[in-house]
């Protein structure tokens, strides 16, 4: 299969990636599982998740789909065949946002929940203006060096704010949004083709539609 890379990240990862949105909501712990399997057994590697999900069902407090993988990585053993991603910076359970107490916390609550020592890819969930964009990108680098995170990404970021996280990386020498998410289908695609997909030729950052 060939593999695409993940920006300038030196990460190189299969065509197609598996959302984990539904795990312990609409997909069960056992079909969650089978699913992972058939996934990686398949030759595809990309799992990708968010701390909050699924914060908005009743009943859930956030983080279930990380511990459901947790469970499958600890159970299957497939963790080296993984490339982990996973998301911050969505407000669940009175915390959230870019700063960097709430990154260097969340990032180890991650990693409890996925029951693994790394994330090959952590992502800032969404664009926080409250948060100065050195200070987000400061922490993350933190995270870099620590072992704790391999790249990072940016997801539902608007061209403008992309462009100008990555000139403070480059400005700042911090690692950079080395991927994006954007909100991007059949039925909206104007506000990625217009401004981001440029963007995002441009300074070779990969899209994660």
């Amino acid at each position: 299969m060939n593999k695409r890379k993940l920006g300038r990240s030196g990460l190189s990862v299969a065509p197609l990636a598996l959302g984990g949105n539904v795990f312990g909501w609409t997909a069960d712990e056992k079909t969650s599982f089978a699913v992972l399997d058939a996934f990686v057994d398949a030759g595809f590697d990309l799992v990708d998740t968010a701390d909050c999900y699924s914060y908005w069902i009743p009943g859930h407090k956030g983080g279930e789909s990380e511990e459901i993988i947790g469970r499958w990585l600890a159970r299957s053993g497939k963790r080296d065949k993984v490339t982990l991603a996973t998301k911050v910076g969505v407000e669940f359970g009175g915390r959230g946002g870019l700063r960097r107490t709430r990154i260097l916390e969340a990032v180890d609550e991650s990693l409890r929940r996925l029951r693994t020592d790394r994330i090959d890819l952590y992502q800032a969930h969404r664009d926080d203006p409250t948060a100065p964009l050195d200070e987000t990108l400061s922490a993350f680098a933190e995270l870099v060096r620590a072992g704790k995170v391999r790249a990072i990404g940016a997801s539902n970021y608007e061209a403008p704010r992309l462009a100008e996280a990555l000139a403070a990386s480059a400005r700042l020498d911090l690692p950079r949004f080395e991927c994006l998410q954007p909100c991007y289908n059949l039925c909206e695609r104007a506000g990625y083709e217009a401004a981001l997909e440029p963007l995002c030729r441009r300074e070779d950052v990969a899209v994660i539609p």
